[in-house]
C-alpha cells in the first residue's frame, strides 16, 4: 500500500523546509509529498527529496483551507492520506505508524502533537534537524491524552479531530463528501468535516508512534485576527449539527464583550468588531505555545 502526504501552504516557507527535511528522514518515507499552495506561486529552493513532490495551486484571498484540503486529495496519486500541517515537524516513525494503522484497518488515525517555544527548531552541522532538541522541548496540549508508541486507541468523540496530523483512506474521505468548502477562512471545517466522517460510519483513533512537533507562530487569544471567519464558520456549522464548534473561542469574545452568546444559544449576535490595538494586544509572547 502506497501513502501520499498532504500539507497545505500559505507563506510558511521555511516550516516547509523543516517538514519536507522532516518526512525525507522518516523510517518509512512518503511516496510522494503533495503541496496545495494557497499563494500566488510556489516558493523556489525547497530541499531534495527521495520522493517526489507535486504542487497544485488553490485560489482564494481569504484561507481556502477546506477547498486546499479536496484539492491536494484530488492531487494525490496514492489510496492512503496523511494529511501534515506545514507547521508541524513529524517524528522518524510518523509515516511508518500511520501506514501500519491503515493496513490494519480503514478509519481516522489522530498522531499526537506537541507544541514548541520559539526558536526551538535547530539544523546540525549536516543540515539535519535537531530531533533530540525538539523531543525535550516538546509539550503535549493539555487538552490532549498521552498515547503509547505502540498503541492505538479508540477515540469516541469526533469533535476531537484537529487537522494538524491525520491520516485516513481516500475512500472514506470522499464517502464523507470531503470538506465542505463554504467554510472559508480559519476555523471550523475541520470539525465539520470530522461530523461528515463519523456521519459515514468511519471511525477514530489515537495511533501512538505518529508524533509531530508544531513549529511556533505567532498566536493571538482571543484570535481576534480570525474573528469574521470564526462567526460565520461558527453559524454555518450550528445550521447543520444544532450544535457550536468553536466554543472556546466563541467564549473569549463573548468575554470580551464582542458577541452575544452562549452554549445553549442558538445564535450569534455580533456587538462590535475588534480595533487594531485590541488585536495587537492580544498578540500572545513567544513563550506561548498554544492560545
Amino acid at each position: 500500500m502506497k501513502l501520499s502526504a498532504l500539507t497545505l501552504v500559505r507563506h510558511r516557507r521555511e516550516h516547509l523546509v523543516n517538514l519536507m527535511l522532516s518526512l525525507d528522514a522518516q523510517h518509512h518515507r512518503p511516496d510522494e509529498l503533495v503541496i496545495a499552495w494557497m499563494q500566488p506561486e510556489p516558493e523556489t529552493n525547497l530541499p531534495a527529496t527521495q520522493f517526489p513532490v507535486r504542487h497544485v495551486m488553490v485560489e482564494g484571498d481569504a484561507l481556502p483551507l477546506a477547498r486546499a484540503r479536496n484539492a491536494a486529495v484530488a492531487a494525490a496519486r496514492f489510496e492512503a492520506l496523511v494529511f501534515l500541517d506545514v507547521d508541524c515537524i513529524a517524528s522518524p516513525t510518523l509515516i511508518e505508524r500511520y501506514h501500519h494503522a491503515l493496513r490494519q484497518r480503514s478509519a481516522l488515525y489522530l498522531g499526537e502533537v506537541h507544541y514548541l517555544p520559539a526558536d526551538a527548531v535547530r539544523r546540525r552541522a549536516d543540515g539535519t534537524l535537531d530531533r533530540e532538541r525538539l523531543a525535550r522541548l516538546g509539550e503535549r496540549h493539555p487538552a490532549r491524552p498521552a498515547i503509547e508508541a505502540d498503541e492505538i486507541r479508540p477515540e469516541p468523540d469526533p469533535g476531537n479531530l484537529w487537522g494538524l496530523s491525520f491520516a485516513l483512506m481516500r475512500e472514506d474521505h470522499l464517502r464523507a463528501g470531503g470538506m465542505d468548502e463554504e467554510y472559508v477562512g480559519y476555523g471550523g471545517e475541520e470539525t465539520d468535516y470530522a461530523w461528515r466522517l463519523a456521519a459515514a460510519e468511519v471511525s477514530f483513533h489515537w495511533v501512538g508512534g505518529a508524533l509531530a512537533w508544531h513549529q511556533h507562530h505567532p498566536l493571538y487569544a482571543p484570535p481576534w485576527p480570525h474573528f469574521d471567519a470564526i462567526i460565520a464558520n461558527a453559524r454555518r456549522f450550528h445550521r447543520r449539527w444544532q450544535r457550536w464548534c468553536m466554543d472556546y473561542w466563541l467564549g473569549q469574545f463573548s468575554e470580551a464583550g464582542a458577541i452575544d452568546w452562549s452554549p445553549s444559544a442558538d445564535r450569534i449576535e455580533v456587538l462590535r468588531r475588534p480595533g487594531e490595538q485590541e488585536i495587537a494586544a492580544a498578540r500572545l509572547p513567544a513563550s506561548a505555545r498554544y492560545g
